[in-house]
């Protein structure tokens, strides 16, 4: 996407991650414009060698980085780090609590050398008596509530996506804006710190509030009263499609578009909780309706119509969605050449998407790079790879 926003252009990022959390941090920062330089260790990141769920974790949120291969155990690989360190505007870290610190990357002695340092940690939790513990998405998941209120009763589900890790991240990159800000009024940096359970807990705030406020626990979402009568996934003659009315003039719209005259004829209906009330005699009438049609005249009645409806996609069915075409996806090549299109940061800044073409950093791949732009001569650059501190490129 040629003339994409850079917003952060001249920013500079020092990115020690792995996984899913924090190298999501680094990728929104590099759609913005920001420059990442990504250490890895010697070999490179073992998230690049997931298999299952996990082989799309690298690919998805690593891409426009600039990739180091760095022996941290070596004093001279850690020099190169903390020269690093020392030019960045930002650093980001996700590994378990006090690993940077025992190597003397924790955020006080990185400020020392570099006051104007914004130091981001994505972390399982926030300061409290969970802080030292591992966590997960799945971990932040079940404890925080998500997965009691995704799946059936008695049978907590995690979300279908990393989502903890990913919302996790996008905090992470609130935080590091707002430093950003707070930076250019008063010259310093700062540590921003985002976690894992704490994402969570926002995330369910709302189920939280609705106990406060009712004084009943929230359901299960398969289980849940819903605030509208007709807020479901109906069965068609082929595929399945959601469909909302969330309004009283939605279900006026409704009833006309689907020839529901019986139903917009009795005047106890005209309002959404009176419909909410009378659910279980309303819905086998519409579920009958609805399922003596396909989706696609189903769909074709509801394109349009203001009313909330989907058909119900899977992942693999976004690379051709039409929507996507018009700057939702990127073009991106894979380590193995291959040339593939995934989805860009969300946004639009000034009538323009952000995003462009992408190639995923092979492990180690912009040494030569990266180690000139801090100064350093021939010389010393084959000390680096003679001592085994800096690591060829796989």
């Amino acid at each position: 996407m040629s003339g994409s926003p850079t917003p952060l252009a001249g920013i500079t990022v020092v990115e020690f991650t792995h996984m899913v959390m924090g190298p999501t941090v680094g990728h929104i920062l590099a759609g913005l414009g920001a420059e990442i330089v990504r250490v890895e260790p010697i070999g490179g990141d073992r998230t690049r060698r997931l298999l299952g769920s996990g082989a799309g974790y690298f690919p998805m949120y690593n891409r426009g980085k600039q990739s180091i291969c760095l022996n941290l155990k070596s004093d001279e690989g850690l020099q190169v780090a903390k020269d690093l360190i020392a030019r960045s505007d930002i650093l980001v870290e996700n590994f378990r609590p006090g690993a940077l610190d025992r190597l003397g990357l924790d955020y006080e002695s990185c400020a020392a050398s570099n006051p104007r340092l914004i130091y981001c940690s994505e972390k399982g939790f926030l300061p409290g008596p969970y802080e030292n513990r591992t966590a997960l998405d799945e971990v932040a998941q079940m404890m925080g509530g998500l997965a009691y209120m995704t799946g059936q009763p008695g049978k907590p589900t995690r979300a279908g996506a990393s989502v903890i890790d990913v919302t996790g991240g996008m905090f992470g990159v609130i935080g590091i804006l707002a430093a950003l800000e707070e930076r250019h009024r008063t010259g310093k940096g700062q540590k921003v710190t985002a976690s894992l359970f704490e994402t969570t807990i926002y995330l369910v705030g709302q189920h939280m509030a609705q106990y406060a406020v009712t004084g009943t626990p929230a359901a299960p979402m398969p289980a849940r009263v819903s605030a509208w009568a007709i807020y479901d996934v109906f069965e068609t003659k082929d595929e399945p499609v959601f469909i909302g009315v969330v309004t009283d003039a939605l279900w006026e719209k409704f009833c006309k578009l689907f020839a529901l005259d019986g139903l917009w004829a009795d005047q106890s209906l005209r309002e959404n909780n009176e419909r909410v009330k009378a659910r279980d005699r309303i819905m086998p009438e519409i579920r009958e309706l609805i399922g003596g049609m396909t989706a696609a005249e189903v769909i074709g009645k509801l394109d349009g119509s203001g009313l909330p409806f989907a058909p119900i996609g899977k992942p693999e069915d976004m690379f051709d969605d039409p929507h996507l075409a018009q700057g939702g996806l990127e073009d991106v090549t894979l380590d193995n050449g291959t040339e593939v299109r995934l989805p860009t940061v969300p946004l639009e800044m000034d009538g323009k998407r952000i995003g462009s073409a992408q190639q995923l950093p092979k492990a180690g791949a912009d040494h030569a790079d990266v180690l000139n732009s801090l100064g350093y001569d021939d010389e010393r650059i084959k000390a680096l790879y003679d001592s085994g501190a800096v690591g060829e490129n796989s």
